[in-house]
């Protein structure tokens, strides 16, 4: 579905992304981690648009994206979440989600985004009450409009930026739970930016991990966490927490 090649970003003299190259096969969950500052979010503000890539290719059902405007891109079907939820205060809940998709779907009518928007609320747990606020809503509420108004948009690849963040540990293991839906029942591709590993691990297919905007390891979640560079630059103590949270997926 999607195949990166020799992706590089730079912002003046530095160098945030380096020749990284992946493939994202149609169906599969695919969690991108790192420490800070390893360039995932520069990854992903590329493939949406945000930034131009300064050099590399990123093809999307063969199709290139690189100079692409985020609105093309959103209606090629590729779709994000950010990880800091920024909605329109003065706008119902309802009807955030149908903005998204108005916009996200390119040529879609008003009513078309609001069953798009119904559809999306009911799959994430939100009330597609009409007349709801987002005043009230608590971290995981906001997280779940996130994906709510991702989802509008009609995505085929969903980019999932950190949809754990500020989560207690039922509602990471609820979110966590809300990809691997959105996977098996709309059957949406994932690549997932996160931290919180011991849940991420149990959730994907493949694992890639970068480390100072270059791509140190790829593969199944056991393999990256036992990788003794991976353990060095980024899992340090948490590695036997999260060793097993990759074999409890396995079993």
């Amino acid at each position: 579905m999607l195949v990166v090649d020799s992706l590089v970003k730079r912002f003046g003299g530095f160098v945030a992304v380096n020749k990284v190259s992946f493939k994202v096969e149609q169906g599969e969950i695919l969690g991108l981690i790192g420490p800070n500052g390893s360039g995932k979010s520069t990854i992903f503000n590329m493939l949406s648009g945000t930034f131009p890539p300064s050099a590399g290719s990123m093809k999307f059902q063969g199709q290139e994206l690189s100079g692409l405007a985020p609105h093309s891109i959103i209606n090629r079907g590729v779709g994000r979440t950010f990880q800091i939820p920024r909605p329109f205060r003065r706008l119902t809940l309802f009807e955030n989600v149908v903005l998204a998709g108005y916009f996200g779907q390119g040529r879609a009518s008003r009513v078309e985004a609001e069953e798009a928007a119904e559809r999306a609320l009911a799959m994430v747990g939100l009330p597609a009450d009409r007349n709801a606020s987002v005043e009230g809503l608590g971290a995981a509420g906001l997280k779940k409009l996130e994906l709510a108004k991702a989802l509008a948009t009609a995505p085929k690849l969903l980019l999932a930026d950190e949809s754990l963040g500020g989560l207690d540990d039922s509602e990471m293991e609820q979110a966590a739970l809300m990809l691997r839906k959105i996977r098996d029942e709309l059957g949406i591709t994932i690549i997932w930016v996160e931290h919180i590993m011991g849940v991420l691990m149990r959730v994907v297919d493949r694992v890639m991990v970068l480390d100072h905007g270059e791509k140190i390891s790829e593969g199944l979640p056991g393999e990256v966490a036992s990788d003794p560079k991976v353990v060095e630059v980024y899992l340090g103590t948490d590695a036997n927490a999260v060793q097993a949270a990759a074999a409890q997926a396995r079993g």
